[in-house]
C-alpha cells in the first residue's frame, strides 16, 4: 500500500530526530484533546501513558482534555487551545473546511491485517428479533455524535441510499443522538433503543468486539456482552481518522510527538492498545489527500 514506505521512512526519521537531538522548545505546555464517546475517566486513563511520554519527551507540562462531545475537541483545535488529537475523518473534515491552516494530519492506525480503515457497524439486541435494517421499521435508531464519521456522517448517507430514510417518523419511529459510541452501545444493550451504529475494524471475533474499536473497548470495560447483540448493517470501508497536530507548533515539537506516537506499538504495546482502542499493527504516516473523499461527503451533507 502507498503508506508502507512512508511509514518506514517517516517513523525512522522522526524517531531518530526526536530521540537524539535536543531542541530549544518554544512552548510552555502541550495539550492533548480526546474525543467523546466514552466516559471521561476511561478516556483519561486510556491516554495517560501518552501524556506521560509526551511530557517527558518535550520537557513541558502535558495535559489531557476530554470534552463531553466531539465538538469540544474540534473547537479546541480550531481555537488553538489544543495541540494534538486523534480525530475521526469527519471531524478532520470539519476543521479543514473551517480553517485549512489549523491542523495537519500526521499519523493514523493500521489494523492487524495491514488495512487502513474501519466500518460503521449497525447492531441490535438478539432478543429483539432484528436481523437487518428491514426489521427496524417503526423502531428507534441511535447515532452517536453529529461530528462522528461512523456514528453519523457515513451511515446518514449510506443508509438512505439503501432505501431507509433517516427522518424520524418516516421509516424509523425515531432517529436520535445518544451522545457518543459508548452511550449508543449501552443504550442498545440495555434496551433503551432498538438499534444503533458504532465503529469497529471488522476484524477478529465478534464476541471480542472485533480487534479494535468502540465495541472492543466496551467489551474490555464489561459494558456489553457481545453474545446478546448482533450486527444488522455495515458501511463501506471508511478511511481511518488521523492523529493531527496544531499546524503552528514548532517543527521540533511535531517531529518529537510524531516519532513518539509512531513508535508506541513497538516500545509500549499496552499503551498503544489503550490509545488506539484495541489491537493494531502500527501507527503510520498519513496526509491530507487520504481524506478528500470524506471532506467532499461532509460538503455534500452540509448542503
Amino acid at each position: 500500500m502507498r503508506f508502507v514506505n512512508k511509514f518506514l521512512i517517516g517513523m525512522m526519521a522522526a524517531i531518530l530526530i526526536a530521540g537524539n537531538v535536543t531542541f530549544a522548545e518554544s512552548i510552555s505546555e502541550f495539550r492533548i484533546g480526546v474525543l467523546g464517546g466514552e466516559n471521561a475517566s476511561d478516556r483519561l486513563r486510556s491516554n495517560e501513558c501518552v501524556r506521560e511520554r509526551a511530557e517527558k519527551l518535550l520537557g513541558v507540562p502535558t495535559k489531557i482534555f476530554a470534552p463531553a462531545d466531539y465538538n469540544g475537541v474540534i473547537e479546541g483545535l480550531l481555537g488553538g487551545n489544543l495541540d494534538a488529537a486523534w480525530l475521526g475523518a469527519s471531524g478532520y473534515a470539519k476543521i479543514y473546511l473551517t480553517n485549512p491552516n489549523a491542523v495537519e494530519p500526521v499519523l493514523t492506525k493500521i489494523n492487524k491485517d495491514g488495512s487502513f480503515g474501519y466500518y460503521s457497524i449497525g447492531f441490535a439486541r438478539v432478543d429483539r428479533g432484528i436481523k437487518s435494517l428491514a426489521d427496524m421499521k417503526g423502531k428507534v435508531f441511535g447515532f452517536g455524535d453529529p461530528n462522528s464519521t461512523s456514528g453519523y456522517l457515513i451511515p446518514s448517507i449510506e443508509i438512505p441510499q439503501g432505501g431507509y430514510p433517516m427522518k424520524s417518523g418516516v421509516y424509523f419511529k425515531e432517529v436520535k443522538f445518544t451522545g457518543g459510541h459508548e452511550q449508543t452501545i449501552v443504550a442498545v444493550f440495555n434496551g433503551d433503543i432498538d438499534g444503533g451504529v458504532t465503529w469497529a475494524d471488522g476484524l477478529g471475533n465478534w464476541n471480542d468486539g472485533f480487534n479494535s474499536g468502540a465495541l472492543r473497548k466496551a467489551t474490555d470495560a464489561g459494558l456489553v456482552d457481545m453474545t446478546q447483540i448482533r450486527e444488522i448493517w455495515r458501511s463501506r470501508l471508511i478511511p481511518e481518522g488521523p492523529i493531527v497536530l496544531r499546524k503552528s507548533l514548532p517543527e521540533s515539537v511535531k517531529l518529537k510527538i510524531t516519532g513518539m506516537l509512531a513508535s508506541l506499538p513497538s516500545i509500549d504495546p499496552e499503551c498503544a492498545y489503550g490509545f488506539m482502542a484495541g489491537e493494531i499493527k502500527a501507527i503510520a504516516p498519513i496526509d491530507h489527500t487520504d481524506y478528500i473523499s470524506i471532506i467532499e461527503a461532509r460538503k455534500l451533507k452540509s448542503k
